[in-house]
């Protein structure tokens, strides 16, 4: 093994040892830029192989791998597959609440030693001092933030514990290289992300988010009844093909919908938050197993869940965003067989996720805030690592809102004005959130191909129409008029509005519309026929 491993070396080891024909698409670029000393964005689908992308070169290079996961069983799961290849340089630990101290010290020390090629850490785990100590003696050649969409205060997951991520990075000496792993990230949770991780130089990969075997499909009801009876009527027809989930928008949804489907003679399992972990467990159990027809679930139900078969995901509500829709719609068919994915949309269920949308906070609340901050109070989260990483996820956002004020108003500058310029950040935030949600309905009221719209909206192109939607089947999805060689702007172009100030162009809709995202007030579709003619769009 030499110290500076190449890509053909990270080939032969992903041949011999894990089996695999060649690398895919995204694992390729990513690995590079890894071997290259670069740090690394990667957003790649559900079941698209992101774990090969740390454990590959993490078996090449001379010193071990840190990696940063949410989720005890993820970590225990990648230790017990790392130890089945049987290589002598895949071993693997996990520190974790769920691990003896005694194990815990253990693996600490073989990491330390330079007897781990793989160590699995929670963020909480890293907060703490003596195991931030270890790591930085074992001098891990790479890190890996799983699930790294958690730390953005915009997405959809986000975890407090994740916000001191980039500056405990910061204190490795050497700093390796960092990749930051995600299934889903728009791109204003992406930039968050990269900046919150304190990434540099990041190479951002996009891919594989087409997933054509998923059919795309919007059913369109007017009462809330008569949606709650297509959706057990549905469900019951696909669940004839096998496993599925349904996400509800609330708790009690949970168990109303379970219900129903029971009672339509279906084997249910419902799952959210406010259940007790063994409960939780059960019902992952039992889905896994194969147990139940169908889960109902809030957006809790996810992360970390690893079954190939999933022949169906319904939305019986509105998700918030399109980032979150498409994560769990990628919760299907990872086995490459075909599956569907149907939301039943009114218009009235945009109402459940306004209410529960993250508001602007009050003015006397971020000066409190910024006052602590800048004497070092709780609300910094001075007063222990281990607070730190379990401070309430509302307070979390505030300190984040603040501390990214205060970089803008100057570290001197009072807390009064440190408030006021959080309020504006949080006011600007307020209306992407608001874009985003607008953007589903977009999605769910488009006759264009519904894949393409997806698609644009996370950054990446179609060409053409995925003839596996049902605008594709009902021939309302027209080619894609404007291209990259006859629109005013390619995809990916800086333009400036003079209301909206700067942003990138996502994307169009048919001939007519032009999707932007500015920086400052989210997705915005705009006619195209308007912003050409009176010069509305001009490219930075």
């Amino acid at each position: 093994m030499t110290d500076e491993p190449t890509l053909a070396d990270v080939r032969d080891t992903a041949r011999e040892v894990f089996g695999y024909r060649d690398l895919r698409p995204g694992q390729r670029e990513a690995i590079t830029a890894l071997l290259d000393g670069r740090d690394v964005l990667l957003v790649l689908p559900t079941g698209a192989g992101k774990s090969a992308v740390y454990q590959l070169p993490g078996l090449e290079l001379p010193g071990p791998t840190l990696v940063v996961s949410p989720l005890i069983a993820l970590q225990q799961d990648q230790v017990r597959s790392l130890l089945e290849l049987g290589d002598d340089d895949a071993r693997a630990a996990a520190v974790s609440s769920a691990v003896p101290a005694s194990e815990r010290r253990a693996a600490l020390e073989a990491a330390a030693a330079g007897e781990l090629e793989f160590l699995f850490l929670s963020p909480e785990q890293l907060a703490n001092e003596e195991v931030l100590d270890a790591v930085r003696a074992a001098r891990p050649s790479l890190v890996a933030v799983d699930e790294a969409h958690c730390v953005s205060t915009w997405g959809h997951d986000f975890r407090p514990e994740y916000l001191r991520v980039g500056e405990r990075l910061d204190t490795l000496d050497p700093r390796p290289p960092v990749l930051a792993l995600t299934a889903t990230a728009s791109p204003p949770v992406r930039e968050d992300v990269a900046e919150r991780l304190h990434l540099r130089d990041a190479a951002v990969i996009v891919r594989g988010f087409a997933r054509p075997g998923i059919a795309l499909e919007v059913v369109r009801t007017v009462e809330a009844a008569d949606k709650d009876r297509a959706v057990v009527e549905r469900v019951r027809a696909e669940a004839e093909h096998g496993v599925g989930i349904v996400y509800v928008g609330t708790r009690r949804r949970t168990t109303e919908v379970a219900d129903a489907l029971a009672e339509a003679g279906l084997r249910t399992a419902a799952y959210h938050g406010g259940l007790r972990r063994a409960e939780r467990d059960e019902a992952q159990r039992r889905f896994t197993d194969d147990e139940v027809d169908v889960v109902v679930a809030t957006s809790a139900f996810g992360m970390g869940i690893d079954k190939p078969d999933v022949r169906f995901v319904v939305h019986a509500d509105v998700p918030g965003s399109p980032d979150a829709y498409y994560q769990e719609v990628g919760r299907a068919g990872r086995d490459g067989e075909p599956a569907v994915a149907v939301l039943f949309y009114r218009p009235e269920d945009l109402g459940l996720q306004r209410y529960f949308a993250v508001g602007v906070p009050d003015r006397d609340d971020l000066r409190e805030v910024a006052r602590a901050l800048g004497r070092g109070g709780p609300a910094s989260g001075t007063s222990s690592s281990g607070g730190r990483a379990r401070l309430p996820r509302r307070l979390a956002r505030l300190r984040a809102l603040v501390e990214d004020a205060r970089a803008l108003a100057g570290e001197d500058a009072r807390p009064g004005a440190v408030a006021d310029v959080a309020h504006e950040l949080a006011e600007a935030r307020r209306r992407v959130d608001d874009s985003r949600l607008q953007m589903m309905r977009a999605y769910a009221e488009t006759p264009q191909c519904r894949r393409q719209f997806l698609l644009a909206y996370l950054g990446e192109e179609l060409p053409e129409p995925c003839g596996r939607c049902d605008s594709c089947w009902a021939g309302t999805a027209e080619e894609r008029a404007a291209d990259d060689a006859s629109a005013p702007w390619s995809t990916g172009t800086t333009v400036r509005h003079p209301e909206f100030g700067e942003g990138t162009v996502m994307g169009y809709e048919g001939d007519d519309r032009v999707t932007v995202l500015f920086e400052t007030h989210g997705y915005r579709t705009l006619s195209l026929d308007a912003v050409t003619d009176q010069g509305l769009l001009t490219a930075s």
